[in-house]
């Protein structure tokens, strides 16, 4: 289970699952520990309720009033959203968990996020081992839907074509349209289907990785599911988080979404060629970043011009 929003993480599918059988010894309790715990629902019906879960009823009545019944959930753990006096805006974030689910209290929430966190962080470190003994450079690229990921990770492929092996693992919610483009440049990719889920876990990378018989001394992309909250939290394994902000978007997204930004190395500020027709400073946007994340570095360009990706390659260099 996301612990940010609650989304079932258990219905992902990852290319070749029908036929692939992977015996590699680090796997054997990874798969237990992520797949069998009770906080990641595995439903077997629609109104049953996973173990530990409590219910929160909702009674409708037609004034459009909402009255709430918290089973087993004790008075002091029931969240009241903070109430800005004069807009009368509620701000759901400022507990405990930094977050709220309905007739679960604030205590229960950061227990399950520490155990879901704890078991991702653990199967990430074996990630990182893996791609540390091979000295294989693992790069999670996040955004919002429709920053152009995608476009970028193509355009970068068909650059480095020739001078490093590049592997891809593409993460999206249904269809393999994206590891379809990405095919098509001739560079390896799997595509990794998560169902309701709204972001890539360990696991997945762990699973979809030994799919691609990856090369010592190579570079992996991993494009995350379009989201900016939820792929914040869970370590891949990789050596940086890249956020994709394209300027159709908004100068103020790093301060919507600020763990995003906070916990990436690099901002790429995307599509610069469409400038001269939005209403976006490049200036503030940079500002904004570096208010939540002071040593963030930025790199503008345009995938689809070729403009700035020259820097985008030199730092790829760097790595």
């Amino acid at each position: 289970m996301c612990t940010t929003c609650g989304c079932a993480s258990g219905e992902k599918t990852i290319e070749g699952d029908e036929h692939h059988h992977h015996d590699d010894h680090h796997h054997h309790d990874h798969h237990d520990a992520h797949h069998h715990h009770p906080d990641h629902h595995h439903h077997d019906g629609e109104h049953q309720a996973p173990a530990g879960v409590v219910i929160h009823h909702h009674h409708y009545y037609h004034q459009g009033d909402v009255h709430h019944h918290y089973a087993g959930v004790a008075a002091a753990e029931r969240f009241t959203p903070e109430v800005q006096p004069h807009s009368q805006d509620l701000h759901y974030g400022l507990g405990e968990a930094g977050s709220h689910a309905p007739g679960i209290g604030q205590r229960r929430l950061v227990q399950i996020e520490q155990d879901v966190l704890s078991k991702n962080n653990h199967l990430a470190a074996h990630n990182r081992e893996h791609f540390s003994a091979q000295h294989i450079l693992v790069l999670n690229l996040v955004s919002s839907p429709g920053s152009g990921k995608t476009t970028l990770l193509t355009a970068t492929l068909e650059r480095l074509a020739g001078k490093l092996p590049c592997a891809v693992i593409e993460g999206d919610q249904q269809t393999s349209n994206d590891a379809e483009r990405i095919r098509a440049t001739g560079v390896p990719a799997i595509q990794v289907n998560t169902g309701k889920g709204c972001h890539l876990d360990a696991q997945m990378v762990h699973d979809a990785a030994h799919r691609l018989d990856l090369q010592d001394h190579s570079l992996l992309f991993i494009e995350n599911v379009g989201n900016l909250v939820c792929p914040a939290s869970f370590d891949l394994g990789e050596r940086h988080k890249v956020a994709v902000l394209s300027v159709t978007e908004g100068e103020d997204k790093p301060l919507k979404y600020p763990h995003m930004f906070a916990a990436a190395t690099l901002m790429i500020i995307n599509k610069i060629d469409l400038l001269p027709y939005v209403n976006f400073s490049v200036e503030k946007c940079i500002e904004f970043a570096r208010q939540v994340n002071p040593s963030i570095q930025v790199i503008a360009l345009s995938a689809t011009s070729g403009e700035g990706m020259d820097l985008w390659l030199n730092w790829l260099g760097e790595q």
